[in-house]
């Protein structure tokens, strides 16, 4: 049965964050993850793990203006001073709340820069935040994001991170493979779970259509969850969806599918 962790920033928005703790908790749920911790101080969310007796498993570095619209800023190389600076501040953050792995978006490609010149940014920026991270015994990871959500993502296939992990070189640096985007941009979740274990470190989910509840669309989760027990993943699963209603009324699908 796979371990599973509430994303908090998707999960129990009918509350304000500070009280999705809570609710997580009531809900069965060990573990929770999010987004961004930015906007809270440290010690307020600390409290609330301990209060509920939570493990966080995992949160984003910084990605820019997210309200105006940066999906990340990684690849940029008009913001590289901006995003190193992020990395500080997320491993601040990471090591006062116990969290043992931080995720990096990419961003969007900019206009009109050289798509090498992009690539090899991202990749001095990768090796950097790996580098920084390992200092600090938290692990990296890259997370391929679908073009049809975000247009013009630059990270969104699979063999295209690999590719960037070799490039990088860093065994602290692993996959973020998140099963809805991946459905939508090529498939073969099942056989591309198993061939590139040793390179993924977190696991999300949601169905598709819709990014709602497993379940709820075309990904066989039942079969997907006992995959994943028998290929041997020990690591959380981050439930990661838009639930289509009340986020307690949709809940049922861990009883029927785990």
């Amino acid at each position: 049965m796979p371990q599973l962790s509430a994303n908090l920033s998707m999960l129990f928005t009918e509350r304000p964050f500070l009280e999705r703790f809570a609710a997580a908790a009531q809900a069965g749920f060990k573990a929770v993850e999010f987004m961004f911790p930015y906007a809270f101080s440290a010690e307020a969310i600390q409290a609330e793990l301990q209060k509920h007796q939570l493990q966080l498993v995992l949160h984003n570095l910084p990605a820019g203006d997210w309200e105006g619209g940066d999906r990340g800023i990684a690849c940029d190389p008009a913001r590289v001073e901006e995003f190193r600076a992020g990395v500080a501040q997320a491993i601040a953050y990471a090591n006062a709340l116990g969290v043992p792995r931080l995720n990096c978006l990419a961003g969007k490609a900019p206009a009109g820069v050289d798509t090498a010149v992009v690539r090899q940014t991202l990749v001095d920026n990768l090796r950097f935040a790996a580098q920084a991270l390992e200092q600090n015994g938290i692990r990296l990871l890259v997370e391929m994001i679908n073009t049809f959500d975000i247009p013009g993502f630059y990270l969104h296939g699979t063999n295209q991170a690999l590719a960037l992990l070799d490039e990088v070189g860093s065994p602290n640096l692993q996959l973020q493979y998140d099963v809805y985007h991946m459905q939508r941009m090529e498939g073969e979740i099942a056989a591309t779970l198993q061939k590139q274990l040793p390179r993924i470190g977190h696991v999300q989910i949601a169905d598709n259509p819709g990014r709602n509840e497993p379940g709820t669309g075309e990904i066989n989760y039942a079969f997907l969850f006992r995959h994943l027990d028998a290929i041997g993943y020990q690591g959380w699963v981050g439930c990661e969806y838009k639930p289509a209603g009340q986020t307690e009324d949709g809940l049922g699908w861990i009883k029927a599918l785990t």
